[in-house]
This record gives C-alpha cells, sequence and structure tokens, in this order.
C-alpha cells in the first residue's frame, strides 16, 4: 500500500489534501502521472495545509448558499457553442471548461472547471445534462444545450 496526498478532488476517493493509503499500481500507475496525487512526505503537511486554505476560500461558505446557487442554475437555460458539421457531429468535444465559461457568460454564476461532471463524451449538438458540485452535499443537473457556432 502507499501512502499519498490528493492534489485534485478524485470522484470516489477524496478532496485535496486528503491523505488516503491506496494500493501500489494506483498510485503509480494512475494518480501519480495524472498529477493527481503526490507521494507522502515529512515535508507535505505544509502542503497539506496550504490546498485545504485554498479549497475552503473557493467553496461555498455554507450549504444554504449552494442551495440558492442550485436553484439559480437548475432553472438557467445555458447554451454552448461549438464548431460543427454537418449532422450536428462536432469537430472535438464539448469541454468542462468551455461549459463553465458558458455558464459565466449567460448567468453570471462561477462555476469551477473542476466542480462539472460530465455523462461521458459530448460529441453531438442538442440538449445534455451536466452534474454541477456546489458544495459537498450539493449537486445539481443543469441542462446544457450545445449550438453549433
Amino acid at each position: 500500500m502507499a501512502k499519498i496526498i490528493l492534489t485534485h478532488e478524485v470522484s470516489g476517493l477524496g478532496q485535496p489534501g486528503d491523505i488516503l493509503q491506496v494500493k501500489d499500481g494506483y498510485a503509480r500507475n494512475y494518480l501519480v502521472p495524472r498529477k493527481l496525487a503526490t507521494p507522502w512526505t515529512k515535508g507535505a503537511e505544509k502542503q497539506i495545509v496550504t490546498m485545504r486554505r485554498a479549497a475552503k476560500a473557493r467553496e461555498m461558505a455554507t450549504v444554504e448558499d449552494a442551495l440558492a446557487a442550485a436553484d439559480k442554475l437548475r432553472s438557467a437555460s445555458v447554451s454552448v457553442p461549438a464548431k460543427a458539421g454537418s449532422g450536428g457531429r462536432l469537430f472535438g468535444t464539448v469541454t468542462t471548461a468551455d461549459i463553465a465559461a458558458a455558464v459565466k457568460a449567460q448567468t453570471g454564476f462561477d462555476v469551477d472547471k473542476r466542480k462539472i461532471e460530465l455523462p461521458g463524451r459530448i460529441k453531438t449538438t442538442g440538449p445534455h445534462t451536466v452534474q454541477v458540485r456546489l458544495h459537498d452535499a450539493v449537486a445539481v443537473p443543469v441542462d446544457i444545450q450545445v449550438t453549433p457556432a
């Protein structure tokens, strides 16, 4: 078992700054190469404190704030422009950064691209639904409309 420190949120595993014991191969072949985690060292305690402080600043203060934002996002209609060919197939995919930028431009609500979960690759125009995690206890489905640019 390898002792690691998560540097990014990993769905189903933990939050940045969490110290975990995972299998050696999972740490060596997946988490560390993708820079989702770093190996545990003695001097990492200061790094954990810094990451947690930064995460607190980005996170919604309370569940009530997150629920209010969720109501605003749930009722919003977000249109994401993307380059598309005939038949509605996209040249590439719609990314979480594209969705975060569209949400910011159309609703004025700033959503962290790392908090957006895609159901899979979005490679066609039309309606799609993505999950936005505003708080540990609050996740809201957001309907997006991918339009040809």
